[in-house]
């Protein structure tokens, strides 16, 4: 899948981040340990990990921001969704070919 590498000018510098060339509330880029590792599609019905996303987002009304730091905590490990900064100017992009995973089934059990 095709993602928009942007690196963004801001107030302590430069930062890089990942993004969905289309931005979607049902979709988001997830890092681990700061770098991107997961992608989540509430819409993809034909990945087990993305139907339990739809039912945690989607048929509970809630953030997916907030059911990602959920699962960070649960399982221990270091996940964020990240955005650009508040006060930034954007510098630059290319495009990236990636293959993100979706997240582990057993991360959502």
């Amino acid at each position: 899948m095709t993602y928009k590498l942007t690196t963004y000018k801001t107030l302590t510098g430069t930062k890089k981040i990942l993004e969905l060339t289309k931005r979607k509330k049902t979709e988001a880029i997830v890092y681990k340990n700061n770098e991107p590792a997961f992608h989540i599609d509430c819409f993809d019905l034909q990945t087990e990990s993305n139907v339990i996303m739809n039912s945690l987002v989607l048929c509970q009304k809630r953030n997916i921001s907030d059911v990602v730091k959920e699962i960070a905590i649960k399982n221990n490990v270091d996940l964020s969704i990240k955005e650009a900064p508040l006060f930034s100017i954007e510098k630059s992009f290319e495009f990236k070919e990636l293959d993100l995973p979706p997240l582990p089934e057993n991360w959502l059990n």
